[in-house]
């Protein structure tokens, strides 16, 4: 029989070791070597076409959780926000019938009555305030988002302007650095500086002077931001509740609030592809962290 050049080749390449073995090369021999040659080859690509078949039902399955996952999210945003809406009517409702009774009916009440009605009235504000909270987490995640260049130092200081009644009279010192430019939603950008700011004026209520620090640098693909306080700040073991929605590291007799600030501010970051992370301790202030890639998306 002829054997082509591809053949001869293979069996002048191996002749070496059968002569070491002082076995004959004849055609014979090559033909069951390359038998086993062929059988090995089939048996590893057999069990690559398997492994590739079990990750392929495996991406589908992954798929189909996703898209319930995401499916339930939409409808739980969606839940929420319907919910929202209606539990503004009854709250109007209660706030307004309260402070009738209170004006029109005061001297027909004793002191006791006045005080319960005036605390049913600020604890409809508290849920207003908690209301207002949830539409705007559940607008961070539904909003389309409209990216633009931004100068992150002006949108700090146009939000800090923003809080010129609650700083009125306070001795703060509050400073901007040179921060990099960023490509963002410039709304949604504002309501997470808006979020860190007002922390920060509200945890350094008993600083005499408060310090708020606004700052950013560069650092690989990231533009990093932070706002940095010297304020009542938190215990680090607690760090992992510092987002949780509804979680909140002090008393409401200390601070106000409703825990869904931080949540809203890593929601709007995650959106633009960035992370978020806090850093503190216990009356020594307290600097969140978020970033945002530094290319245009």
């Amino acid at each position: 029989m002829v054997l082509n050049p591809l053949l001869i080749t293979f069996l002048y390449a191996i002749e070496p070791m059968y002569n070491v073995l002082n076995m004959s090369l004849n055609e014979d021999y090559f033909r069951l070597l390359m038998l086993i040659v062929v059988v090995v080859l089939v048996a590893i690509l057999a069990e690559r076409i398997e492994k590739i078949r079990k990750l392929n039902e495996l991406n589908q399955k992954l798929k189909v959780q996703t898209d319930k996952l995401e499916d339930a999210n939409q409808e739980l945003e969606a839940f929420a926000y319907s919910v929202s809406h209606d539990l503004r009517v009854p709250l109007r409702a209660i706030d307004g019938f309260s402070r009738i009774l209170v004006e029109d009916y005061e001297d027909k009440l004793d002191e006791e009555g006045i005080r319960l009605l005036n605390i049913v009235r600020d604890n409809t504000a508290k849920m207003g305030h908690l209301i207002d909270d949830i539409l705007l987490l559940s607008r961070a995640s539904r909003q389309e988002m409209k990216l633009n260049e931004l100068d992150m130092g002006a949108l700090a200081q146009s939000v800090y302007g923003e809080f010129q009644t609650d700083v009125d009279g306070r001795n703060i010192q509050f400073t901007v650095g040179d921060l990099p430019h960023a490509y963002g939603d410039r709304a949604m950008l504002g309501q997470v500086y808006q979020n860190l700011i007002g922390n920060a004026i509200k945890f350094t209520r008993n600083r005499d002077p408060a310090i708020i620090e606004v700052g950013g640098y560069v650092e690989g693909n990231e533009n990093i931001y932070f706002v940095q306080d010297n304020g009542a700040g938190f215990d680090m073991k607690y760090i992992n509740k510092l987002f949780g929605l509804f979680q909140r590291l002090h008393s409401p007799e200390e601070f106000e609030g409703t825990g869904v600030g931080l949540s809203i501010v890593q929601r709007v970051v995650r959106r633009h592809g960035g992370r978020v992370w806090g850093e503190g301790s216990v009356d020594g202030g307290a600097t969140i962290y978020f970033t945002l890639p530094k290319d245009k998306p």
